[in-house]
């Protein structure tokens, strides 16, 4: 290092050391600044202690909060694992959630679905949910949110928990009975500060999927519906094909079920449901698995002070008739719930021939252990022996007309005339007067037969004893028996052939051929021509009813061609057992009786001479006025 390096050097920190000794501060800057140091420190200390009392009190006042919010209550609740729990006995099996506490799945024993399972699954926690609904002060409580971690199985009785046990908590207590019956208590306890004073419902929310359960999915859907019950008595349903969404009921009820063709669930109110419930049904697409999608907002009682309970029953099981009207005697309401009515059994006057004829014949029947093929050929039977004086005097009628043909035929050959229609019509009446005669009372009968075949297709697709039941080739009564299927759908036909279905239209083709060939026996001039432009339509009629019935259960096309057949012959006994000779020689005996004792016509043949004698004074009246107005223009 040089002479001049070390000059440099020294240079410098002779210059540094001069600044730091006239920079420093005096006595008196050292103190003010020690006093403002202390000044800052105290005001750090105090705003830090402050914090922790403000903490303190947000403690404290959440504290408080907790005790009056009812998520804060139950936030233990808000957190846990779903446990499954099973209560069942021989008839159902039911799977509850500890989250919710409901059930999430119920299996029917003892009926196989339509893959060959041995018991049915009406429903699991995919395709159905149930949440009940309180406003609380502060917050609402869903107890779809909640888990029950807290719950007791005693024999039938399961309970669920969710709070503290000896404290505030939700109870929901479940108890299944011996057959389909499922009994359930709502119950909040020690909560009554969490609720408004004028709290007195809770609302019920219920969704699921109506799954497909039989074979025939098009069948199926004609008979599941959601269905409803008025408190007051009498059930509805929404509409079975068309979508419907929050359908509001402007009356109370007291129970809803979603409702398949042969099962259902059920749920029933003690003390009823509000009015104005809005109530869902969307139809599903064939294929899906599934029929409809339903859903139930429900408004029910609730005791926010926890001292009576909201009580509620759930029926899964069968749409059988006896077993609903059993399982009504079991229920601990006391209410008249017309569960029965599950089973359509059609319109006032076709339910009154099905609920007190045709099921106490079926179940008289099945407990002879009959097959059900048998029985539906049995009760096809006794109805045909009730209606034959019917038939027959229908019959009879008809042949009587058919034995007087060629009488009529001479009597009114010169009206021929457009004009001379009303004259021949009168001329025809005071023939059949004269005999005795009445054209209308073959059809009387007949029509008092109809009811019973609309009664026996409302019966026969909602007989769940059926379901299952093989007969000669049929695998099943319930549903449709293809001898021909095919993957796609054809517009009208489907995806398959039902052979029953065919042999019903081939037994309504002969018996509508005979009732042709019988009615055109009995029909003279114009009539007879208008008979024949009626045929081709009666004949169109079997095509028709086998692009309907082609879906529709075997059981209940081979009760319809069972019936047809006999029907048909039972005609063609009739025609071959009545001597037209002796009947026309008891017509002309009776028409000379009616001479020497004449009667007077009555009834509808008298309103129909009395009509048509006005129609001829109207035309002679009408006749004149032409004349008179000829004779003017003439002049």
């Amino acid at each position: 290092m040089d002479k001049n390096t070390i000059i440099g050097f020294a240079l410098i920190a002779a210059v540094l050391f001069g600044f730091s000794w006239f920079g420093q501060p005096s006595a008196e800057e050292l103190e003010a600044q020690r006093i403002k140091d202390s000044i800052e420190t105290v005001t750090r200390q105090k705003a830090e202690e402050q914090s922790k009392i403000a903490e303190m009190e947000r403690q404290a006042k959440a504290l408080e909060a907790a005790q009056n919010d009812t998520t804060a209550l139950l936030y233990q609740a808000l957190n846990g694992t779903a446990k499954q729990i099973t209560l069942q006995n021989d008839k159902v099996a039911l799977t509850f959630s500890t989250k919710g506490a409901t059930v999430e799945k119920a299996v029917i024993k003892n009926f196989k679905d339509n893959n060959g399972n041995k018991d049915v699954t009406l429903f699991d926690s995919k395709t159905q949910k149930l949440n009940f609904m309180l406003s609380a002060k502060d917050a609402n409580i869903s107890t779809s949110d909640l888990y029950f971690n807290d719950y007791t199985l005693e024999g039938n009785t399961l309970t669920f928990i969710a709070g503290e046990r000896n404290g505030k908590n939700i109870t929901v207590t479940y108890t299944l009975g011996e057959d389909y019956l499922l009994h359930c208590k709502i119950l909040a306890n020690g909560m009554a500060g969490n609720f408004s004073p004028n709290t007195s419902s809770m609302d019920i929310n219920w969704q699921e999927n109506c799954r497909q359960l039989e074979k025939g999915f098009t069948f199926e859907n004609r008979y599941a519906t959601l269905t409803y019950h008025f408190k007051d008595g009498g059930t509805d349903y929404l509409s079975e094909t068309s979508e419907e969404v929050d359908e509001p009921v402007e009356e109370a009820t007291d129970w809803v079920a979603f409702k398949n063709q042969f099962f259902s669930a059920v749920m029933i109110a003690k003390n009823d449901y509000a009015a104005n419930a809005l109530f869902t049904s969307k139809p599903i697409e064939k294929g899906s698995g599934y029929l409809k999608f339903y859903e139930a907002k429900l408004k029910t009682f609730f005791d926010p002070k926890g001292v009576t309970p909201t009580e509620l029953e759930f029926y899964y099981g069968p749409n059988d008739f006896r077993l609903l009207q059993d399982v009504e005697k079991e229920s601990s309401f006391g209410k008249d719930l017309e569960l029965e009515r599950l089973v359509y059994l059609g319109w006032p006057l076709f339910r009154i021939i099905n609920r007190w004829f045709t099921l106490y014949i079926f179940d008289f029947l099945r407990a002879m252990s009959i097959p059900m093929g048998i029985i539906l050929i049995i009760i096809t039977l006794i109805l045909k022996a009730i209606t034959y004086p019917m038939v027959k005097k229908s019959y009879m009628s008809s042949a009587k007309m058919r034995v007087l043909r060629p009488k009529l035929d001479a009597a009114t050959k010169h009206l021929n005339k457009p004009e001379d229609a009303m004259q021949k019509q009168q001329a025809m009446m005071q023939l059949y007067s004269e005999y005795g005669v009445s054209p209308l009372s073959g059809c009387l009968p007949m029509l008092i037969q109809m009811p019973i075949w609309i009664a026996m297709f409302n019966f026969v697709p909602n007989a769940i004893q059926l379901r299952g039941q093989s007969f000669l080739w049929i695998d099943d009564l319930s549903t449709y028996d293809p001898i021909v299927e095919w993957g796609t759908n054809i517009w009208l036909i489907g995806d398959h052939l039902s052979l029953t279905c065919i042999l019903f239209c081939v037994a309504n083709l002969l018996y509508s051929w005979l009732t042709m060939r019988q009615q055109r026996d009995q029909m003279i001039g114009q009539q007879a021509e208008q008979m024949k432009m009626m045929q081709w339509m009666m004949l169109l009629m079997p095509l028709m009813f086998f692009f309907m019935f082609n879906d529709y259960s075997s059981g209940l096309n081979f009760y319809y061609f069972v019936s047809l057949f006999f029907s048909a012959a039972i005609m063609w006994l009739l025609r071959k057992t009545t001597n037209d000779e002796k009947l026309l020689a008891y017509l002309e005996a009776r028409r000379e009786e009616n001479k020497k004792n004449p009667k007077k016509m009555s009834g509808l043949a008298a309103r129909l001479q009395a009509m048509q004698q006005q129609q001829q004074e109207l035309q002679r009246q009408r006749d004149d006025l032409k004349r008179r107005n000829d004779e003017l223009r003439k002049r």
